[in-house]
């Protein structure tokens, strides 16, 4: 098998060349190829060396695309490490931490009931007929003390307040 091959190299070369739009890339393949030639024992009894010796090298050229296609571009590695340094930015992080302070303390001066309204609807989804239920109350006054518990957290942020989680009356949270 192997002297096929060497013998029809340039003519591997050329015809890759042509499918595969890229002569270093045929060069590539047709390496890879005789690698994976000098790896195999014995074929055994092959009716058409050449066609099977090129059918070889587009399947080795259809793995290389696979595997090439698998890495990230530059441009993906790029966006990936932007995203990880501003992540990781000491400014950013002690911002949050700061703002999550802020958070605790608010959340602090509420009144029990108004607090437990809040973290059951925000954090937990809970219905506010449910929560209503369980503090003996209308939901609309569960909207009320939660638009009112959102006003005061949003307050001390330094927030404006998003109508769009203290709107209306709703079924859920």
């Amino acid at each position: 098998m192997m002297k096929v091959f060497e013998a029809s190299y340039q003519r591997f070369r050329e015809r890759l060349r042509w499918r595969l739009g890229s002569d270093a890339l045929a060069t590539e393949v047709l390496h890879e190829t005789w690698l994976r030639i000098a790896r195999i024992d014995d074929v055994g009894l092959v009716q058409q060396p050449e066609a099977y010796l090129f059918r070889m090298a587009l399947n080795v050229a259809a793995d290389q695309r696979e595997k090439d296609n698998r890495k990230l571009t530059a441009s993906e590695i790029e966006a990936i490490r932007h995203t990880m340094d501003s992540a990781l930015d000491p400014e950013r992080i002690a911002e949050a931490r700061a703002e999550l302070a802020m958070l605790r303390a608010a959340l602090e001066e509420l009144t029990p009931r108004r607090k437990a309204i809040l973290l059951l609807a925000r954090l937990d989804n809970v219905k506010h007929e449910e929560i209503a239920e369980r503090f003996g109350i209308s939901p609309r006054m569960v909207e009320k003390e939660l638009l009112n518990a959102l006003r005061h957290c949003s307050n001390r942020l330094e927030r404006k307040l998003n109508r769009r989680f203290s709107s209306g009356p709703r079924k859920g949270s």
